[in-house]
């Protein structure tokens, strides 16, 4: 299970919301934490960090801006961003490989995709 990593360095020039930013993009970027993933509230790590709220929210905006992740009103901010690309673009290479190896055109791998998108 992937667990968000943050240690903020009271000594340091960069600001505690860059710091924040960056750990967070960082994790995304290595993979450790996935699309999906929900980041804390922010309120939770501002005080597991010993921060401001107002410092995380930032954090959290800038993320949001950048794409790494997304707020869902009430239900929180997620990672998304380059995570869900890539995770999409390994779920469709790995459609095509299977649907390659069973002899399907691409013309039918894609109606197949298509009949799925309609039914849900």
């Amino acid at each position: 299970m992937a667990e968000l990593a943050l240690v903020i360095d009271a000594m340091s020039a960069v600001a505690p919301y860059e710091q924040v930013k960056d750990a967070i993009t960082a994790q995304v970027d290595s993979e450790a934490l996935s699309p999906g993933f929900r980041l804390p509230p922010v309120r939770t790590l501002a005080t597991d960090l010993g921060i401001a709220a107002n410092t995380v929210a930032r954090a959290y905006r800038e993320l949001e801006s950048a794409g790494v992740v997304e707020t869902r009103g009430r239900a929180g901010t997620f990672v998304s961003g380059r995570g869900v690309e890539r995770a999409a673009r390994t779920a469709a290479l790995s459609y095509v490989e299977t649907v390659r190896t069973l002899g399907l055109s691409d013309a039918a791998a894609l109606e197949q995709v298509r009949r799925v998108l309609t039914t849900d």
